[in-house]
């Protein structure tokens, strides 16, 4: 027989319908999505990530920023209380021995850890 290497077995299926390498049939579209899907899934994945690390690097941004106002922050602070400190002294030393004598009570109060209740 003359072609028969070029005849195969095949049976026929309704319009728009296509047979997938595992036997099950499908329609075109679902039978291109099914052959290109991994290519899809892909292309996804790669814009899940492109979209994850943009938005990494906003966080990292806005973080950096917030650090560098905290810095500021918490160097004023130091300034203040630096400046406190210093004016605490100096009224301390030009303050009267009554007048210091009525800070003492109410500073050693503050000092005093509270009384723990025993069970």
């Amino acid at each position: 027989m003359i072609g028969h290497e070029l005849t195969t077995k095949s049976t026929m299926l309704p319009m728009g319908q296509t047979k997938t390498e595992d036997g099950v049939i499908v329609s075109e579209g679902a039978a291109l999505g099914h052959v290109f899907g991994g290519a899809s899934t892909v292309a996804i994945d790669n814009k899940i990530e492109q979209a994850m690390d943009l938005v990494k690097s906003h966080l990292m941004f806005a973080v950096r920023e917030e650090v560098e106002v905290l810095k500021e922050q918490i160097k004023e602070l130091i300034e203040k209380n630096s400046q406190l400190e210093q004016e605490n002294s100096l009224l301390k030393a030009a303050a009267s021995q009554d007048t210091l004598s009525m800070l003492a009570p109410s500073t050693s109060q503050q000092q005093q850890p509270p009384p723990s209740s025993s069970s």
